[in-house]
């Protein structure tokens, strides 16, 4: 699944070296030749898995959009 939201890229020895080796969301290895995927909105890579529950959840926008709505008091 891909989205403007997005920018997917092979991860390379000089991502997972000077950036990031581990997704943002779930803290899962990531490993030299799979697919990463670059959050514009949070600036952050993610692993592929995450990045498609997060797309799913998002509008044209790049929103995440709740059903309800998550509060101290609810």
């Amino acid at each position: 699944m891909s989205s403007a939201c997005f920018v997917s890229q092979e991860a390379t020895a000089d991502i997972l070296m000077r950036v990031s080796s581990f997704c943002a969301e779930c803290y899962r290895e990531l490993n030299e030749g799979e697919t990463i995927h670059y959050d514009m909105q949070s600036y952050r890579y993610l692993c592929t898995c995450c990045q498609e529950k997060l797309c799913s959840s998002m509008n044209e926008a790049c929103e995440v959009v709740r059903e309800v709505e998550e509060g101290l008091f609810c």
